[in-house]
């Protein structure tokens, strides 16, 4: 491959990504102004890795967390973001994203493309102390998100404290300080009236 596709190639790639700057998440952002797009959350998510890495129950190599967390939600840009409490959206959610990801990495140079796409999918299948980990803190900034805006997307959407318990018991191992920590704070949103009843 000449120099010149290459580059081409990768240029292409940069280009697609800075759509994820469009993807609005439910969440907003913590002083509860606006809904955080998914590359806003990218990055929080990256740097909250690079600050809790002492926290993981394992040992991890905090760079490949840290691709992990820049990459996690490229997909976002084909197949939308996906609430995490709807149920019925989240049975579709692994085969649309995985045909995105198809898409997207396809449009970088293979020995780029094959790297990537493979990292994406570790995380998303959980098959490593780094992707746990990671999982962990990416499940942890909606809630600190929640928590300072009076729990906006919780009240818009209907969730109770007993859903957002059962969908984080799944990083308890990986992260048990943090899960602790949050989970005191969960129980003081419901006193707060942060949840449905």
């Amino acid at each position: 491959m000449s120099g010149s596709l290459r580059l081409q190639q990768q240029i292409q790639f940069i280009k697609e990504i800075d759509k994820l700057k469009t993807i609005l998440r439910q969440t907003q952002i913590m002083n509860g102004s606006r809904q955080e797009n998914s590359a806003e959350h990218s990055w929080h998510f990256a740097l909250s890795l690079l600050l809790l890495a002492e926290y993981s129950s394992q040992e991890i190599d905090l760079l490949k967390s840290l691709k992990m967390a820049i990459i996690h939600d490229l997909v976002e840009i084909y197949a939308g973001d996906t609430f995490v409490y709807d149920e019925k959206a989240q049975q579709q959610k692994l085969e649309l994203e995985k045909a995105a990801a198809n898409k997207l990495f396809a449009l970088l140079p293979e020995d780029q493309s094959l790297p990537l796409h493979e990292l994406w999918l570790e995380y998303e299948e959980q098959l490593s102390p780094e992707s746990q980990f990671a999982q962990a803190v990416d499940r942890l900034l909606p809630i600190l998100c929640n928590l300072e805006n009076k729990g906006f997307s919780w009240r818009k959407h209907q969730v109770t404290l007993e859903q957002v318990l059962a969908k984080n018991e799944k990083w308890k191992n990986a992260a048990p300080v943090l899960h602790a920590y949050l989970s005191q704070l969960l129980f003081q949103a419901q006193d707060r009236g942060f949840f449905k009843y």
